[in-house]
């Protein structure tokens, strides 16, 4: 009777462990996808792509990127949320389609605040108040001045209607209390180039993308988004320095997953990506673009879209954006 009840135990104990290996994450069987919802190229590809690479290594699998780009990031987003809870679907978690889509789009196909999982903040970059080196407005002020002295008359460029380029765009005609002329484009680079040609009269640019130009001598940058200065342009004032404390921007982007994941496995991929993100490599790579360099807990991640949503709704009614 003993040796049957020790066989029985035996046996269950195997089961057991035979289920845990099974269930180790991540299985060697499977593909670890990592979608992002934008195009090939672009800062959210290029990110996902040197974050995705240092995860796979710590986590010893590959991690394979899928570019699904369109509406505004909506439909990669949709594909992360339509995916299993089981760690093998991820994706880039970006500025519009969690905080911002929602007050743009009549009809969303996930709610970002329910049907996905944050997991870690990867970087937040700010933006800057450029205009041609040519331009005769010197300072924020100059410009507002200019605005108020011919309403309607000056324009700012922007990758496309509802995107940060444009948001700032609108927060700052709101703070200032001025009416400028929004001039959407396919990408933020075509709205810079028209910038250099004299096109439109400023524009609010990724801080990655405005540094060479700026460093060339092409565009005069006149404020930075964010609430300190950045160490890469010390001497360029804050938009709170020039007296509009309201257009606080900072561009974020982080690591999401399907709604249902288990806790475990949200706990082990967070400290997988915080790892990730201190390596030399990436942490190297974010900080040179002036971003910075995100990290922290799931629940802080979550905190944030919750309080970005309903900011840039009031931004987009204040604006008068029609939803799309």
């Amino acid at each position: 009777m003993q040796r049957r009840q020790l066989l029985q135990a035996t046996g269950l104990s195997l089961v057991s462990t035979f289920s845990l290996a099974q269930d180790k994450y991540p299985n060697p069987s499977k593909t670890i996808l990592w979608i992002c919802p934008y195009a090939a190229g672009g800062n959210a590809d290029s990110r996902s792509r040197q974050v995705a690479k240092a995860m796979g290594t710590i986590l010893g699998q590959p991690i394979i990127i899928d570019n699904k780009a369109g509406a505004g990031g909506n439909i990669g987003t949709e594909a992360i949320a339509r995916g299993k809870p089981d760690g093998y679907t991820l994706g880039m978690g970006n500025f519009a389609p969690l905080a911002v889509n929602q007050a743009l789009f009549k009809k969303l196909n996930f709610d970002p605040l329910n049907d996905l999982t944050p997991i870690c903040l990867i970087e937040r970059g700010p933006l800057i108040l450029m205009v041609r080196n040519d331009s005769p407005y010197k300072t924020v002020k100059d410009l507002v001045a200019a605005a108020k002295a011919s309403p309607g008359k000056l324009s700012y460029g922007s990758g496309g209607i509802g995107g940060s380029h444009h948001l700032s765009g609108a927060l700052f005609e709101h703070a200032a209390g001025i009416d400028m002329i929004h001039a959407p484009y396919k990408s933020g680079s075509a709205a810079a180039t028209d910038l250099m040609g004299g096109q439109v009269h400023m524009m609010f640019e990724q801080m990655y993308a405005a540094m060479p130009s700026i460093q060339g001598g092409r565009m005069r940058a006149l404020a930075i988004t964010s609430k300190k200065r950045s160490p890469l342009l010390p001497s360029l004032p804050t938009m709170a320095e020039q007296g509009f404390p309201e257009v606080e921007v900072l561009n974020w982007q982080g690591l999401i997953g399907p709604k249902g994941m288990a806790p475990e496995l949200v706990k082990q991929l967070n400290t997988v990506c915080n790892q990730a993100l201190q390596t030399a490599e990436v942490k190297e790579k974010i900080l040179s673009q002036g971003n910075e360099v995100g990290g922290g807990t799931p629940e802080q991640f979550a905190a944030l879209i919750k309080a970005e949503a309903p900011r840039w709704a009031k931004v987009v009614r204040d604006a008068k954006i029609d939803p799309e």
